[in-house]
């Protein structure tokens, strides 16, 4: 029986990536004086590392080690982190930010049935607040776990953030399904023995989701339906939690 679902955030709760995340890090780059600015392409390339401290060290090291900033990086990644981190949290309140289509719609559908609800994410906890918010003052309070940043050791695709989440629930993955929007965040879903529900969004749209149940543009509306990309096609305008409980026996993978 379905108990409970565990969601991914940015790209999956809101799309934040583009034009959030990418600006804030380059806001954090100008105040600390570096001459680096990541464009749309080059941040969605680097989004294939999770983690924002860990993205900023790939690309001192791996994509443009010409730019790295003098001084010890591990300091100095931790520094532009909590710079983008403030510069994340400043935008989100004065430009505001969208839950994707269909995701209050299951989620308040997912409390009125009893289901346990959680979040699974690599971002910064600081910048879940605003997010959570859109839902209301008492959004985080919707959420039963939240498990985000450096909770866990190792980030997505490690199954690691999915395993803690589960345990906190004292579910096992059997009765819990997860929502993810990009291959690295599927890959640790079903590490962790997850069915998976994947939204993908402009960055993501053309990366493998093998083992997903299904792929679809967002979880529909009535008047705003989904479009069916991949996998188990839900039948209809939106996946609800009828279309959820339907595969709540389906083999994670499968």
């Amino acid at each position: 029986m379905l108990e409970a679902l565990i969601f991914d955030v940015d790209g999956t709760l809101a799309d934040t990536e583009r034009d959030l995340h990418r600006v804030a890090f380059n806001e954090a780059f100008r105040a600390e004086g570096l001459d680096v600015d990541w464009d749309v392409a080059l941040y969605g390339r680097l989004l294939a590392v999770t983690g924002g401290k860990e993205r900023l060290t790939h690309y001192f090291t791996q994509v443009s080690p010409e730019r790295r900033p003098a001084g010890d990086l591990d300091a100095v990644v931790r520094r532009l982190h909590a710079r983008k981190t403030e510069a994340f949290a400043h935008r989100l309140t004065t430009v505001g930010v969208q839950l994707r289509p269909g995701v209050r719609r299951l989620l308040e559908e997912a409390r009125a049935a009893g289901l346990l609800l959680a979040i699974a994410t690599t971002t910064t906890p600081e910048n879940l607040v605003p997010i959570l918010q859109a839902l209301g003052p008492d959004g985080a309070s919707w959420f039963q776990v939240i498990a985000a940043g450096d909770v866990v050791r190792h980030k997505k695709p490690a199954p690691d953030i999915y395993t803690y989440a589960l345990a906190a629930l004292q579910r096992p993955a059997a009765c819990a399904m997860a929502f993810e929007d990009s291959e690295n965040g599927l890959r640790a879903a079903l590490g962790a023995g997850l069915r998976t529900i994947v939204t993908v969004n402009d960055y993501t749209r053309d990366q493998r989701f093998d083992g997903a149940l299904t792929v679809v543009d967002q979880l529909g509306e009535a008047a705003q339906p989904l479009r069916h990309l991949a996998g188990r096609d839900p039948g209809g305008p939106m996946i609800n939690l009828a279309v959820l409980q339907q595969w709540s026996d389906i083999h994670p993978g499968s």
